[in-house]
């Protein structure tokens, strides 16, 4: 079973969750997708629900594949969303942005009742932090923002480099025009205090640390799907 067999088969598994009539959070990335593909089905052979998309590049394959779509002040409270992450540990803890949506994917899986993080197997960590921490700050001020950002990981005994995101000859910008610092800290043994520290810089819009907020997590292998629970 191939990298993609296995994000198709997390994906199918998530589906088996969603009801008739739900309102969906829809998530980003290659896992998300698939997800969006499989659920299309469903819609098209009747499936009622409406989805809230986390980026406008899920919004474009949900328009394009017949999902129905809402905005989330027409639907502000949800009953499930469908995500994928860069990483998830045991206590379903997870790093998400890789895609550079987190501001918008923890905005929409606050809002819901619960959140299904789908995934394949190479996401699965003891310790989060093999993946680089995204973290989206303002444009203004960026300098004194990733001097904040060093002081504040240094104090809590992290290191590692810090890069802006790039997306061809400028910067990444995300899909609310801010920026992106990949944070290359290495294992993160207090991912809660970290999380802490960077929501009180002021630069800082939010951070790829979902703490709290998924309530099951299904894990494709080649032998199958499981499910972590928190």
């Amino acid at each position: 079973m191939d990298a993609r067999e296995m994000k198709i088969k997390a994906a199918a598994a998530a589906l088996e969750h969603v009801r008739d009539g739900m309102r969906l959070g829809i998530g980003t990335g290659s896992t998300a997708e698939e997800f969006v593909r499989l659920l299309a089905e469903k819609v098209s052979a009747g499936l009622r629900v409406e989805g809230v998309p986390t980026s406008e590049r899920t919004a474009r394959l949900c328009v394009e594949l017949g999902v129905p779509l809402k905005s989330l002040d027409e639907l502000p409270e949800l009953d499930l969303t469908i995500d994928g992450a860069d990483e998830v540990d045991g206590r379903l803890r997870l790093i998400k942005g890789g895609g550079g949506a987190l501001l918008r994917e923890k905005i929409v899986a606050a809002a819901s009742q619960r959140m299904i993080v789908i995934a394949d197997e190479s996401k699965v960590v003891d310790t989060l932090g093999r993946f680089p921490l995204p973290v989206e700050i303002n444009p203004f001020g960026q300098a004194a923002t990733l001097i904040a950002i060093e002081k504040t990981a240094s104090r809590l005994g992290l290191s590692g480099e810090l890069k802006m995101r790039a997306s061809g000859d400028g910067l990444f910008k995300t899909d609310g025009g801010h920026f992106i610092v990949d944070a290359s800290f290495g294992r993160i043994p207090d991912a809660e205090a970290l999380a802490r520290e960077l929501n009180s810089i002021p630069g800082v819009v939010e951070h790829g640390l979902f703490i709290n907020l998924a309530t099951l997590a299904i894990i494709a292998g080649p032998a199958g799907a499981r499910v972590l629970e928190a």
